[in-house]
């Protein structure tokens, strides 16, 4: 799993059960067109941190087979000083209805100089998720094939603008959730942690943040292996402050920068 994928799983993280996501469709209460997240992200090298990239995402109002949506944009780079051992460019977008059903998802990614493309078109004939997928993959060669369901299926970007509406009142520590997720090729489920509230502050700032904290775990060999603990805002607004990341090559952490448009 590459570093950008972490961080829309982390994003989508927001306190949502089996229960929740049992209707493909929902009340948006969280966030409006306008709004833009960024975030600065560092790369513990030789025990000193340093500055690996950063990340982006936008909501705009956009059109679907002619009825209004929202489209979701989010670009993760590497830095220069990162490029020279692993080049990152990935670019991310996804579409939902105003009712955040999704519609359509499109990730384009170049890593290490490879470049690969996942695409999803959903459709819902009698009522139930119909998925075509396509994958352009590293040596160009185009596969495709399609999914259906009886649950509600969702790509990266969809899943957190469907989960921000929700609520955590009803969890309680330890509580794990298993959350659909497809791309150009497959659908896997991926499982997290609810780990309680915190208090945190990012540095050389004066906001404090009232967080939730998730973990997203993997179980090699049937022993639970912690891959991201994540700070998200206990508000109205469900917006991530603080991800660390613990990835194959060593440890990441992404701090929000700035934000602009919130809803509340």
């Amino acid at each position: 799993m590459n570093l950008t994928r972490y961080i829309v799983i982390c994003l989508a993280a927001i306190a949502i059960s089996a229960r929740s996501i049992a209707q493909c469709t929902a009340e948006n209460t969280a966030f409006k067109a306008g709004e833009e997240l960024t975030y600065d992200l560092f790369f513990n090298w030789k025990f000193v941190w340093v500055n690996a990239g950063s990340a982006s995402m936008n909501i705009s109002q956009t059109t679907w087979e002619g009825k209004p949506a929202y489209k979701a944009h989010l670009i993760t780079r590497t830095s220069p000083r990162l490029d020279r051992f692993f080049l990152m460019r990935d670019t991310i977008q996804s579409i939902v209805t105003e009712d955040l059903t999704p519609r359509y998802f499109k990730k384009g990614a170049n890593e290490g100089g490879r470049y690969y493309v996942d695409e999803v078109w959903y459709s819902y004939p009698g009522g139930k998720p119909h998925l075509r997928q396509r994958y352009v993959g590293r040596d160009g060669v185009t596969t495709e094939k399609t999914y259906d369901s009886p649950k509600c299926l969702y790509d990266m970007l969809s899943l957190l603008l469907r989960a921000r509406s929700f609520k955590a009142d009803n969890f309680h520590k330890g509580d794990k959730l298993r959350l659909p997720l497809a791309d150009g090729h497959k659908v896997e489920d991926i499982t997290l942690v609810y780990r309680g509230r915190e208090d945190f502050r990012i540095k050389s700032t004066d906001t404090d943040y009232h967080c939730l904290v998730f973990s997203f775990v993997e179980y090699p060999k049937g022993k639970e292996k912690e891959i991201i603990t994540f700070y998200i805002t206990d508000d109205d607004n469900h917006i991530p402050v603080r991800l660390d990341l613990f990835l194959r090559f060593g440890v990441a952490k992404a701090y929000l920068n700035k934000s602009k448009g919130l809803r509340h």
